[in-house]
């Protein structure tokens, strides 16, 4: 283990694990693991995520489940303050900010490379003045204007997910003729004006946007293609855990298993994303993926 200190549920240590010494950890994106598949851990500081019900809402809660998740193997940790949920409610970038900006300071102290998850220019900004070196923005076609301006001058990695809008539990934009030929024409439209604003195309990592404007189907056809998205040269992130179209496929008596019942098929989508060369997984639960794109990369040798 890298940590100068105990690991947790270890030895006589009692202090929470937001106390622990900084780990000797990678700080910079271009130490990451290139010879496989990475793990990213999500952690929600929100009070409505659909996944954890606002159990990391708390400051010292949420450092602490950073931080278990770095022990767990997580490459880079993905902090959120606001909920994507169906028809969650935004919230302005000032409580946004209040509720994340102490989580990433401590994690990059303990040597946590850390990714911000957010739509809003000024929140990527703060975000990357306390240390995030990867900002995950899932506005897709209404991103803001301002945002590659920003990308291009902070030299800051960037997922660029697709998505034509609010996430809704009944989305009239889910509608494709071709949903793979159609997510990857939108990707290209809106990566275009990145390279417009001077952003280098190592900076850009593409998302297909899982569960955002999709319904079950197109979730599986867009899986499927995920070498087609590597063929437009940029670093694939895939995030499926524990969203709906799983809950849909492990259904039981016409309900959808709930969201802490889909892990194992998370499980199995990180073998299959790393399988098809993916270059990030984005997870709730850390161990079993980080297990997941080991075994997959000893199998491709």
């Amino acid at each position: 283990m890298d940590s100068l200190a105990a690991a947790p549920g270890t030895g006589p240590a009692t202090s929470p694990l937001r106390l622990l010494s900084p780990a000797r950890a990678p700080r910079r994106f271009e130490d990451l693991p290139s010879d496989r598949t990475l793990v990213m851990g999500i952690l929600n500081v929100t009070p409505d995520s659909f996944s954890d019900g606002g159990r990391f809402a708390d400051t010292g809660a949420a450092v602490d489940a950073g931080l278990k998740m770095h022990y767990d193997g997580a490459d880079l940790i993905d902090v959120g303050g606001e909920s994507t949920r169906p028809d969650s409610v935004r919230i302005s970038p000032e409580e946004e900010q209040a509720r994340i900006l102490p989580v990433v300071r401590a994690l990059v102290k303990a040597g946590v490379l850390v990714s911000v998850d957010t739509m809003n220019v000024s929140t990527a900004e703060e975000a990357i003045a306390a240390g995030a070196v990867l900002i995950n923005d899932v506005s897709g076609v209404e991103v803001d204007p301002a945002m590659p301006e920003l990308v291009a001058r902070t030299g800051v990695h960037y997922v660029l997910m697709h998505s034509r809008g609010a996430v809704r539990s009944s989305d009239p934009h889910a509608a494709y003729g071709s949903v793979v030929d159609e997510v990857l024409s939108e990707l290209t439209r809106i990566r275009n004006a990145f390279y417009a604003a001077g952003v280098a195309p190592e900076q850009i990592i593409i998302d297909p946007g899982l569960g955002f404007s999709k319904n079950g189907s197109s979730n599986w056809e867009l899986l499927r293609a995920t070498e087609r998205l590597n063929a437009l040269g940029h670093r694939v992130l895939i995030g499926a855990s524990r969203k709906r179209f799983l809950g849909s496929l492990l259904a039981r008596s016409g309900q959808a298993a709930p969201p802490l019942e889909r892990d194992d098929a998370t499980v199995a989508v990180t073998a299959l994303a790393a399988f098809s060369n993916a270059w990030c997984v984005r997870v709730h639960n850390v161990g079993p993926s980080v297990d997941a794109v080991k075994t997959t990369a000893a199998w491709k040798g």
